[in-house]
């Protein structure tokens, strides 16, 4: 059993995986939240910071990869969805703090159910090819 990424795609592996087990924390803790009609929370903005934070890691390792001479398959749609990726967690925390109720937990919910799924995008989007 390896860590090693599939394809040689920068966006595979462990930095993946943990961007997406965050996000998917953050996504319960919020539901939490939204079902105990809370509004966002201290635990809910850090959490979204330190997806932040794994998402750009993802974001340097493409970068790194594009640098070396690597390609992505789709590059006009790996771009997007990277794009899309690294302002998700900021655009959750500004809507949240927009309505400071529990509507503001359900969109910190949302944009972190949404976030694996942009993850996988941009690693298939990468792999058209083989990398």
């Amino acid at each position: 059993m390896t860590a090693a990424p599939v394809a040689g795609s920068p966006v595979d592996g462990v930095p993946a995986t943990v961007a997406i087990v965050l996000s998917l924390l953050v996504a319960v803790w919020a539901l939490m939240a939204t079902l105990r009609h809370r509004a966002p929370d201290r635990v809910q903005m850090i959490g979204l910071a330190v997806l932040e934070l794994a998402l750009l890691g993802l974001a340097v390792l493409a970068g790194v990869a594009l640098a070396g001479g690597e390609q992505p398959g789709e590059p006009g749609a790996f771009f997007g969805y990277l794009v899309t990726l690294v302002c998700l967690p900021p655009l959750a925390a500004v809507l949240a703090r927009m309505e400071p109720t529990r509507w503001g937990s359900a969109i910190v919910c949302a944009v972190c159910l949404v976030t694996p799924v942009v993850v996988v995008r941009l690693q298939q989007t990468w792999e058209v090819l083989g990398g």
